[in-house]
């Protein structure tokens, strides 16, 4: 049986620890505090990011894909690990520049056999695309009909987002000032929805219980097959964790929670939480 490995990024907030026992590769992707540049888990851990984040007066990050040749090399060192083919799992095109690096990287490889997957999101979005496909691959499943349902599958996840505020999302690009200002006027706390690797406002509470709940409605709202909890350093997490279980009467064992980290945080800033979650068909 061909042995099939499998790849993402960053942006995925898969844990490096849990990633490694898994047998995923990470390929870091960059982020740049004033004139210090990082690769994401790799130069800089989540709890670093935070903490910078958080701290008075740093500057905004920026982040960014890493090269053509950092992905080039990834995939590389997974083939002399002795995989015979590989299935890469990127951020969504929409959002960032990684799966153009990565759509380069594989034609610097032609005689190798590399399948890319959109996931048309981002954080856990990623990471539940990548475990799917190895439950596949331990069932026997070709690498190029393992990405085929991949590809497919990603129309069924959705990203839902328990905001603090807009601001973080116009400071990265992800929305327009108007709308930040909208936001900021009516002191929301809204949520936003990753759907098709678009970002959008899907509510807008005015206090951050009622934010919680809404988001915990929309999560819940169509049955669930898989889920992935997410947050920014937020307190209330674990409580969130255990609503969306009770509601959605899932296995609490099935249920990962992940700390967002530095190519997803600064677009969405502190104190948030939500979930990736991908619906039954």
């Amino acid at each position: 049986m061909a042995r099939i490995a499998f790849v993402t990024d960053s942006a995925s907030d898969l844990d490096p620890a849990v990633a490694a026992t898994a047998g995923i590769r990470v390929v870091p992707l960059v982020v740049t505090f004033g004139n210090d540049t990082y690769r994401a888990g790799v130069d800089l851990t989540v709890e670093e990011f935070w903490q910078r984040m958080t701290a008075p007066d740093a500057p905004f990050p920026k982040t960014a894909a890493s090269s053509p040749g950092d992905f080039k090399a990834v995939y590389e060192s997974v083939f002399a690990e002795g995989a015979d083919a590989i299935v890469a799992v990127h951020v969504a095109a929409s959002l960032s520049g990684a799966m153009k690096s990565a759509e380069i990287a594989k034609s610097m490889l032609p005689d190798r056999e590399i399948h890319l997957v959109d996931s048309q999101g981002a954080s856990m979005a990623e990471s539940i695309l990548c475990f799917m496909g190895q439950e596949m691959a331990a069932l026997g499943v070709s690498a190029e009909e393992i990405a085929r349902v991949l590809n497919d599958r990603a129309s069924d996840l959705r990203m839902y987002v328990s905001l603090e505020t807009l601001e973080y999302l116009k400071k990265g690009g992800r929305i327009s000032g108007a709308q930040a200002a909208i936001g900021t006027l009516l002191s929301v706390k809204p949520i936003i929805a990753v759907e098709d690797g678009k970002v959008e406002t899907a509510d807008k509470p005015r206090t951050r219980s009622k934010s919680r709940e809404r988001c915990i409605e929309l999560i819940c709202a169509r049955p669930i097959e898989r889920v992935a909890i997410l947050h920014t350093m937020a307190p209330d997490v674990e409580e969130f964790k255990a609503e969306v279980i009770r509601r959605a009467g899932l296995d609490p064992a099935t249920v990962t929670v992940s700390t967002v980290g530095a190519s997803v945080g600064p677009h969405l800033g502190p104190g948030c939480v939500g979930a990736a979650v991908l619906y039954k068909r």
